[in-house]
């Protein structure tokens, strides 16, 4: 690893002070929620916002997404400058993702608010890698959520990602497409009777997962808008 001069005070105080923060029994909770790395130590997300919070340092996130260790590579997504992120960057990181919740971070704080984000998704999706598959899903996710500027014409398209992918019968996979989908839903009124059409275009599908992702998703719909005559 090469750590770049400029940044290494800061960097070796953030490693040091991250290892102080190391709890067995927050690692032990963590891996009872399937939560997984290489290196991990034991951190709340909590602790980790609190020492991302007010900075934002391009080349001392990628030092610490160099290191390996869980809750620094959390903390890199956390601190760097989506401005300067780029597409290099994104196709490295993603091969990384080694866990859930590494992959919802990264592409929840950062990866969606990148200048190529809209780029990935497309060539995520048919990915064999179980985690950079759910990126793509997971930042469709995310995207309905904190990204207002992305037009309906481009969520729309999302529906025949979501539909060809269903069929995937990983957990991670089938859950971010699931989620994905629900998202939809929720919070894109002027989709939301497409989302239902997709979900019950899935519900009659052969494949398990599909199935499973449908019921979920209309399950959700029909709690939250019971009173909508389209479901």
């Amino acid at each position: 690893m090469t750590v770049n001069l400029s940044s290494s005070h800061e960097f070796t105080t953030i490693i040091e002070s991250l290892k102080l923060l190391s709890n067995q029994d927050v690692l032990k909770s963590q891996k009872r929620f399937g939560v997984t790395g290489r290196e991990m130590l034991g951190i709340s997300i909590y602790d980790l916002r609190k020492m991302a919070k007010g900075k934002k340092n391009h080349t001392l996130a990628l030092d610490l997404w160099e290191t390996g260790i869980h809750e620094a590579r959390m903390l890199a997504a956390m601190m760097d400058d989506p401005a300067q992120v780029t597409l290099a960057q994104m196709e490295a990181w993603v091969v990384d993702f080694d866990s859930w919740d590494i992959c919802d971070v990264v592409t929840d704080e950062l990866f969606i608010h990148a200048p190529n984000m809209l780029a990935v998704i497309p060539r995520w999706v048919v990915r064999e890698e179980e985690f950079v598959k759910r990126a793509a899903f997971a930042m469709i996710a995310a995207i309905v959520v904190h990204r207002k500027d992305v037009s309906d014409d481009i969520i729309k398209t999302y529906f025949l990602l979501i539909e060809a992918a269903a069929d995937d019968n990983r957990n991670f996979v089938k859950k971010a497409v699931n989620w994905a989908l629900r998202n939809i839903g929720k919070w894109k009124p002027s989709l939301r009777s497409d989302a239902i059409a997709c979900a019950k275009h899935l519900l009659i599908q052969e494949s398990s997962s599909a199935r499973w992702i449908a019921k979920d998703a209309l399950k959700e719909f029909i709690n939250k808008f019971g009173g909508n005559d389209e479901i």
